[in-house]
């Protein structure tokens, strides 16, 4: 195994990062990005994969995620600089495991971002316009890919304001949805209608939280910030747990809203499933709602091809990619090159595969990077740092490790046959990197 390198002396290390980032900056940095567009497309999904509980599969993800939540929590703060699962990896592993889960979390960057994609041509936008999916997944990522190339200065202040556009669009389903039930139009007894005739309860519970996982995913990048963060070894935790349960009880409120207002075949069978609450309660244009969930997929879609770019970018600049990929505009300085092939890989699976597909590939691919944080924080335990830092109680780390290899054996082997494929470029080119860097050495 490979041993351990030493801990930074983050007490004495000169940053080039200010540190503005408060806790309550952080809670909303971090709530901003696990708040996406998931759930506005999934919750249907995970009703055909779970019946009318859908509040359960959502609950058992949140409790999922917070396991490898405080192994994170513990990374972060002990080690507080840019890099996230890749530099774990490396440190507790060598460079081939921080390589493998740099390039799985590319590679899941590209799937969510084609996964958005289909999702944007569905009902939602069907409320405005009846289009081909395939022309508007085409022409929705081609001006994507021309907004990445533009540049992201005004990133920050169009994703605050589109988090606020998709929150309230949550809170008015949830809104709805008590309204529907208040005045005799529902059936609460749907939320205690677990399992589907093929699935037992237990089965439906876990094969509908590998797709709910899908909404939970984002709170990984923000360790990007650790280095920005006033006092991280406080601040992060706080943040990151705050966030991830906040974004949970609104999650489990909107699929208990969804599930009692909505029968539950034809949430199963909608592609904007919470589109139906908007249509069964009345009162509220169904194009104002839709437009509310086009712009959640939309700003989620945006926000993951500008890091999946850039991480591109950056794993090419360091050699572990092939160098065209550092290519950038003239004047602009935004990476051309990377956000092209990105946007290329992203349409490709998004025509060949539906939004379900799409996001069991994601969370397989992330599954991979979240076994091998919770298995690193074991790991850098022989390592002592010289501040204090969050230390999850040891339990923790394997369960998060062991609930990685829980939610993959639920993953259907259609899914699996397309990760494989994707882990198996993975580890060709980790290799190959490899040789280069040792050959560079």
């Amino acid at each position: 195994m490979h041993t351990p390198q030493a801990a930074p002396r983050t007490s004495e290390a000169p940053t080039a990062l200010k540190k503005t980032l408060t806790t309550p900056l952080l809670y909303f940095f971090i709530l901003g990005d696990v708040l996406g567009a998931g759930v506005y497309v999934l919750v249907g999904q995970v009703a055909a994969d779970a019946g009318g509980a859908v509040w359960a599969p959502l609950l058992v993800a949140l409790c999922l995620a917070l396991l490898t939540a405080a192994s994170y929590a513990e990374l972060v703060t002990k080690y507080p600089r840019a890099g996230g699962a890749s530099h774990y990896a490396t440190l507790a592993y060598g460079p081939f495991a921080g390589f493998l889960a740099g390039f799985c979390m590319l590679a899941a960057g590209v799937v969510s971002v084609g996964a958005l994609a289909r999702g944007f041509g569905g009902d939602y936008l069907s409320e405005f316009v009846t289009l081909p999916v395939v022309l508007v997944t085409i022409v929705f990522l081609a001006a994507l890919a021309l907004l990445n190339a533009r540049g992201i200065s005004e990133s920050t202040r169009a994703n605050a304001v589109a988090t606020v556009i998709e929150v309230g669009g949550l809170l008015l389903v949830i809104g709805l949805g008590a309204w529907i039930v208040l005045r005799g139009d529902g059936d609460v007894g749907r939320l205690t209608d677990l399992g589907t005739p093929s699935k037992g309860p237990a089965a439906a519970v876990l094969s509908g939280a590998v797709l709910a996982y899908y909404s939970f995913v984002g709170f990984e990048t923000s360790v990007n910030v650790a280095e920005e963060t006033r006092d991280p070894r406080r601040a992060y935790p706080r943040a990151l747990f705050g966030a991830l349960v906040t974004a949970g009880a609104v999650y489990v409120l909107v699929g208990a809203a969804a599930a009692a207002a909505v029968p539950t075949g034809k949430l199963a069978e909608s592609s904007g499933p919470l589109l139906e609450v908007v249509r069964a309660a009345g009162g509220v244009p169904t194009e104002v709602f839709s437009a509310i969930a086009l712009v959640a997929v939309a700003n989620g879609a945006l926000l993951t091809g500008i890091m999946s770019s850039r991480l591109a970018y950056g794993m090419a600049r360091d050699g572990l990619l092939p160098n065209f990929l550092t290519k950038v505009l003239p004047g602009r300085r935004t990476p051309w090159a990377a956000i092209t092939t990105t946007t290329a890989l992203s349409l490709l699976l998004a025509l060949t595969g539906d939004v379900s597909t799409l996001a069991s590939t994601l969370v397989l691919l992330l599954l991979v990077v979240f076994f091998l944080v919770n298995t690193s924080v074991l790991v850098l335990r022989r390592e002592v740092t010289d501040h204090d830092h969050f230390r999850a109680p040891s339990v923790v780390p394997v369960l998060g490790a062991a609930s990685c290899v829980l939610l993959a054996t639920q993953i259907e082997s259609e899914v699996w046959l397309k990760g494989l494929v994707v882990l198996a470029v993975g580890v060709v080119l980790g290799l190959v990197a490899a040789v280069r860097l040792r050959r560079a050495r």
